[in-house]
C-alpha cells in the first residue's frame, strides 16, 4: 500500500534558449521556463526576438506553465534609460515573474509595474535567512540562493522564512568561484562573465612553463623517461613551507575545471523540506538537454510524492546519465566541496549517447524528423516520448529525405536533413497511438560510438559521482580512474595547443569577440572589423 503523504509539490524550472528548446521543456514536463533577451539581461547568447518571447509565453499558458524573463544585469548608466521602454513591452507580454539581481533595477520594477512578480536571481548571491528576510520585506516573492548554500542551510532558511518562496539549483553547470563572481573571463578573453558574456576560461588546459634569466620561455616537458625527478608545488605567501602539489599531464591541467551539479541522489531531501522551485542550468543547451533532463526530474518527483517509502533514486540515474555532462557532483550540498568536485584531467561534456534528431510534424501516416548528428544504416534510434518512461525503439537501414525522396544509408547533420520514416515501421505499436506518443518536438537520441578512453573517462565520472553520494568504496573509483588513465597513452605528435575549442589550433574562428587571439593576432584583423557591427555574444 503506497504511503499517503502531503508535501509541497515543487515547480520544475527550466532554461529556454531558443523557442524550440521553451516548447520541449513544457512537452517533457517543466512547471516552468526562464529566458531572456540579449540586451537587458544575463543571456547575451539569448536567440528570442520579441515575437519569440509573445509566443512562448502564449504557449506555456496554454498548458497552465508559468515563463519568467530574466532582468538580471548589473546595470551601468547606458542600461538605465532601457529599462521604461523594456517594462513598458514587459507589460505588453506579460510573463509570470521578472528575474532581477540589482537593486535599482529592483526598486525601478516595483515601482513601474508593481503587478509583476520579482524574483531575486543567483546573482545577488543570497546565502543566508537574513537576506532571505530582507528581500522579502522589499516586496520580493521569491529568491534564488546561491549554488553555494548548503542543505543544512537551505533548511534553516526554510523554517525562518516559511512566507516567501524558496529556489534552489538542482542540476547543471558549476561556476569555479562565487556563482558567477568571476573576473578570470574579463582578464583572459575581455568577456564580462557577470555581463552573461563568460567565456569559460575555468574549462580551459593550462601549461606550466619556465622563463630563463634570458628571458626566453621554455614548456617543461614531463614525460616517462623523467617524470620522477621532479614535483612541482605551489606555496602562498603567509603559508611558508607548506607546499601545495601542482600536477600537469600531456594534456594540461584543467585546476580550475568543476563537475556538473546534479542533486538527483538527495532529491528527496529538497522536496521534504519545502522548496517552492527546482532550477535546472543550462540556457545555451540543446533542445536534446532541455527535455531530457525535464523528463528525468519529472519522473522522479511526481514518484516520489505519489509513494516516497518505494522511491530510489538509483532508478532514474541511468537516464541523467544519459545526458553529456562534465561528471557529476553533490557540490556544496554538505558544505564544502569535496576532492570530487572538480575534474583535473579533462574538459568536456560526454556521455553513451548522443542527440539523433527531434520529431518536427506528421504527414499523415509519416514521422517526420530533423537530424541533429550523423547516422548511418544499422543505427538503432531511440525515441523519448514525453508520455512514457521507456524509449519507442528503432532500428533503422535507410534514409528518405523527406523532401526530396532520395534515399540514403548515411546523413550528415550539417545541412539538417529532415528524414521520413512511416508509421508502419514501428511493427508493435498501434499508428494512432505511436502518433500520439511522439509529437512534434519528441526527442530522438541514438548511442555513441565512443573509443575506449572515452568509454572510460564516463564510467569514472559516473563513479565519482557515486562515490562521493556514498554509494560505493573508493578503491572501485581508484580502480576504473587507473584504467582510464591507462587508455590515454597517446604519442606526442598528435598533440596540439588546445584553445576554448577543444584540438583547434589558434583562435576558433567562430569570431565571438572572446579570446586574446582574436584580439591581437594581426590575422585577424579583418574579422576584427567585421565583428565591431555585430552585438555582443554574435557570431561572425
Amino acid at each position: 500500500m503506497k504511503e499517503k503523504v502531503n508535501l509541497k509539490k515543487p515547480e520544475l524550472l527550466l532554461p529556454a534558449g531558443n523557442l524550440t528548446r521553451l516548447k520541449t521543456a513544457i512537452l517533457y514536463g517543466a512547471d516552468a521556463v526562464y529566458l531572456g533577451t540579449p540586451d537587458m539581461s544575463l543571456r547575451t547568447k539569448s536567440a528570442f526576438t520579441l515575437e519569440d518571447v509573445i509566443e512562448g509565453i502564449e504557449y506555456a499558458h496554454q498548458f497552465g506553465k508559468k515563463v519568467y524573463l530574466t532582468l538580471n544585469l548589473f546595470s551601468h548608466n547606458k542600461d538605465i534609460e532601457k529599462l521604461p521602454q523594456f517594462l513598458e513591452t514587459v507589460k505588453k507580454v506579460k510573463p509570470d515573474g521578472l528575474i532581477v539581481s540589482d537593486p535599482g533595477v529592483f526598486q525601478f520594477c516595483k515601482s513601474h509595474a508593481p503587478e509583476i512578480e520579482l524574483h531575486i536571481s543567483t546573482q545577488a548571491n543570497v546565502c543566508s535567512w537574513l537576506t532571505v528576510d530582507f528581500w522579502q520585506k522589499q516586496g520580493a516573492s521569491l529568491v534564488v540562493m546561491a549554488r553555494e548554500v548548503s542543505f543544512e542551510e537551505l533548511a534553516e532558511i526554510r523554517n525562518k522564512c516559511p512566507n516567501i518562496k524558496i529556489e534552489t539549483f538542482i542540476h547543471g553547470s558549476m561556476c569555479m568561484t562565487y556563482s558567477g563572481r568571476c573576473l578570470l573571463s574579463n582578464f583572459l578573453a575581455e568577456r564580462g562573465a557577470n555581463q552573461g558574456s563568460c567565456a569559460h576560461s575555468c574549462r580551459w588546459g593550462y601549461k606550466l612553463k619556465i622563463k630563463l634569466k634570458d628571458n626566453t620561455e621554455h614548456e617543461i616537458e614531463v614525460n616517462e623517461d623523467n617524470k620522477e625527478l621532479f614535483d612541482f608545488f605551489l606555496e602562498e605567501e603567509i603559508r611558508p613551507g607548506q607546499l601545495i602539489p601542482f600536477e600537469e599531464d600531456v594534456s594540461g591541467s584543467y585546476i580550475l575545471n568543476s563537475k556538473d551539479l546534479c542533486l538527483l541522489p538527495k532529491l528527496d531531501e529538497y522536496i521534504k523540506i519545502g522548496l517552492d522551485s527546482f532550477k535546472v542550468e543550462g540556457r545555451n543547451k540543446t533542445e536534446f538537454y532541455a527535455g531530457s533532463v525535464a523528463r528525468v526530474y519529472r519522473a522522479a518527483i511526481d514518484d516520489y510524492l505519489a509513494d516516497p517509502k518505494s522511491w530510489n533514486h538509483q532508478d532514474y540515474m541511468a537516464e541523467i546519465n544519459a545526458v553529456a555532462n562534465r561528471g557529476y557532483t553533490l557540490a556544496f550540498h554538505d558544505g564544502r566541496l569535496t576532492n570530487l568536485a572538480h575534474d583535473y584531467e579533462s574538459t568536456g561534456s560526454t556521455s553513451f549517447y548522443e542527440f539523433a534528431g527531434r520529431v518536427v510534424e506528421w504527414q499523415e501516416d509519416d514521422l517526420i524528423f530533423e537530424a541533429k548528428n550523423m547516422l548511418q544504416a544499422g543505427d538503432v534510434l531511440e525515441f523519448l516520448s514525453p508520455f512514457q518512461r521507456q524509449p519507442i525503439l528503432l532500428r533503422i537501414y535507410q534514409f528518405i529525405n523527406a523532401k526530396t525522396g532520395e534515399v540514403t544509408d548515411k546523413i550528415h547533420a550539417g545541412v539538417k536533413p529532415q528524414i521520413r520514416i512511416n508509421a508502419s515501421e514501428f511493427h508493435l505499436i498501434a499508428r494512432e497511438d505511436l502518433k500520439k506518443s511522439l509529437p512534434e518536438f519528441s526527442l530522438i537520441r541514438k548511442e555513441r560510438l565512443n573509443i575506449e578512453s572515452e568509454k572510460l573517462k564516463v564510467e569514472s565520472r559516473n563513479l565519482s559521482h557515486q562515490l562521493e553520494a556514498g554509494e560505493i568504496k573508493e578503491q572501485k573509483y581508484d580502480d576504473k580512474k587507473k584504467r582510464y588513465f591507462e587508455s590515454l597513452k597517446i604519442a606526442d605528435d598528435k598533440i596540439c595547443p588546445r584553445t576554448p575549442r577543444i584540438g583547434v589550433e589558434g583562435c576558433c574562428g567562430k569570431g565571438c569577440n572572446g579570446c586574446l587571439i582574436f584580439w591581437h593576432d594581426e590575422k585577424y584583423s579583418k574579422a576584427r572589423q567585421l565583428m565591431k557591427d555585430k552585438k555582443i555574444g554574435e557570431m561572425l
